[in-house]
């Protein structure tokens, strides 16, 4: 059930990136292009790199756990982003998403490996 989760997940982020580019090429913008696409290029090699690792969660563990720390990392930008009006409070839903996989993806990582979150954050894998 984790592998087909992480596989999922990490399927969810191709299209993601995608459109990430398609909104960067569809309006450009000096201020916001570069970031767009690299933006968009990390979730696609982020997708295609939680696929990959979901075939031997083992010894990919900490790929997986990073991953979740990136989620972790957008969650914290939008907590702190939508009070300041910065961002728009649909984007709490975000939150809950992203917060919610990244979750799943710390405790699945250290159940399945039996390693320590910071074992797993030094890449240790049981």
């Amino acid at each position: 059930m984790l592998r087909k989760f992480v596989l999922i997940t990490g399927f969810l982020d191709i299209p993601i990136g995608l459109a990430t580019w398609a909104a960067a090429i569809l309006e450009p913008q000096d201020t916001h292009f570069g970031a767009l696409m690299t933006c968009g290029a990390f979730l696609i090699f982020a997708g295609a790199a939680l696929m990959w690792s979901a075939q031997d969660m083992k010894a990919r563990a900490p790929i997986i756990f990073w991953q979740a720390l990136v989620r972790v990392t957008a969650v914290a930008a939008i907590m702190y982003m939508v009070p300041k009006g910065i961002a728009d409070s649909w984007q709490y839903g975000i939150c809950v998403f992203d917060g919610g996989i990244a979750l799943v993806y710390i405790t699945g990582m250290m159940k399945h490996t039996g390693t320590s979150f910071f074992g797993l954050m030094v890449g240790k894998t049981g």
